[in-house]
C-alpha cells in the first residue's frame, strides 16, 4: 500500500471565458472574495496530506509562482506598519506546500497536461485537482478518495449527480455496483448528449490516479476536439483494469463551487462572502436590500 503525498494541479488554460480580465492575469488568480481561486485548491490538497504539489502551467502564468513565493518587500512594509493580520495573510501562501512547476507547452487537453507530471510523480499514485472546482472547506472528499485508492489500488474519481440538461458539460460514467457512496465505473463518456448519456453521474475535478495512467496516456489517440482527454484514458482503464487498475467513483453530496464560468464564479463569491465572519453580516444585509429593489 503506497502513501499518497503528491498532487498535480493543471493550470495552463487561457481562461477565455473571462476575457479581458484574463488577458494578462491567469484565471487561477482571479479572486474569490479576497483569495485567488488557486490558493483554495492548494489548501485543499495540503489539508488532505498532499505535501508535494506540481502545477502544470503555460505562458503568462508567472503570477502563480509569484503568489506562492516570498514577497520580502511587502512583508517588510507590513512589519514596519505593525500590520500583523495582513502579514499573516501574505505569508500564509508561502509555506503551504512544496511547490513545483512545469509548462504544458502545446494545449492538447487535460490528459496531455497530466502526462507532463510523470517525472514528478514517478511510480506512485497521485491526486489531480482541477482549479475550476472548489470543494467546501470542511469536506473530507479528497481524503476519502485517497483512502479508497490506497486500500484498493484503483483509480478513484469524484462524482456528482447533475440534471440531465447539464450532462453535456461533463464526463459521465456508467455506474455498476454501488455500496453506500462508492460506485464501480464500467464506462466513461466525455460530454455526451442527454440521450446518449449512460447516467447523470458526472465526474468533477478531483481524481486519485495510479501511475499506470501514464502508459495509457502515451498510447491514447486524440479525442473530442482533437485533444487528449483524461476521460478517454479512464474509459480505457475501466474497460481493461489490467492496464492501470480499475476505476471507482465516490459520489460527493457536499458543496462544489464552479469558478469556470462567469455566472457560477459570481455565485461562488456571493455564497462564500455571505459565510464569512468578517463580512457575512454586513454583506447579506446589503444583499437583501439590494435584491428587494430588483
Amino acid at each position: 500500500m503506497s502513501n499518497i503525498t503528491k498532487a498535480v494541479i493543471p493550470a495552463a488554460g487561457l481562461g477565455t471565458r473571462f476575457l479581458p480580465a484574463t488577458k494578462a492575469l491567469p484565471k487561477e488568480m482571479l479572486p474569490v472574495v479576497d483569495k485567488p481561486a488557486i490558493q483554495y485548491v492548494v489548501e485543499e490538497a495540503v489539508g488532505a496530506g498532499l505535501a508535494h504539489v506540481l502545477m502544470i502551467t503555460g505562458r503568462h502564468k508567472n503570477a502563480l509562482e509569484n503568489h506562492f513565493d516570498r514577497a520580502v518587500e511587502l512583508e517588510n512594509l507590513l512589519i514596519e506598519k505593525g500590520d500583523k493580520d495582513r502579514l499573516g495573510v501574505v505569508a500564509e501562501a508561502t509555506g503551504l506546500a512544496d511547490l513545483h512547476y512545469v509548462r504544458q507547452g502545446d494545449p492538447l487537453g487535460l490528459g496531455h497536461a497530466i502526462s507532463k507530471a510523470e517525472t514528478f510523480v514517478g511510480n506512485e499514485p497521485f491526486a489531480v485537482l482541477l482549479g475550476d472546482d472548489l470543494i467546501e472547506a470542511n469536506s473530507t472528499l479528497l481524503k476519502d478518495m485517497i483512502e479508497i485508492a490506497q486500500n484498493t489500488q484503483a483509480n478513484v474519481v469524484a462524482l456528482m449527480e447533475v440534471p440531465e440538461s447539464d450532462v453535456h458539460k461533463y464526463g459521465i460514467v456508467r455506474p455498476g455496483n454501488r455500496h453506500d457512496n462508492v460506485v464501480e465505473v464500467s464506462e466513461l463518456v466525455e460530454k455526451p448528449s442527454g440521450e446518449a448519456a449512460p447516467s447523470n453521474f458526472a465526474v468533477i475535478g478531483r481524481y486519485v490516479l495510479q501511475p499506470g495512467v501514464f502508459e495509457v496516456l502515451r498510447n491514447l489517440k486524440p479525442g473530442l476536439g482533437g485533444e487528449y482527454q483524461l476521460t478517454d484514458a479512464l474509459n480505457e482503464m475501466a474497460a481493461h483494469p489490467e492496464l492501470a487498475g480499475s476505476v471507482i467513483g465516490l459520489v460527493f453530496e457536499g458543496r462544489r463551487f464552479d469558478t469556470g464560468d462567469r455566472l457560477s464564479y459570481l455565485k461562488t463569491i456571493v455564497e462564500l462572502a455571505s459565510e464569512r465572519d468578517d463580512l457575512g453580516g454586513e454583506f447579506t444585509a446589503w444583499l437583501r436590500g439590494f435584491t428587494s429593489k430588483l
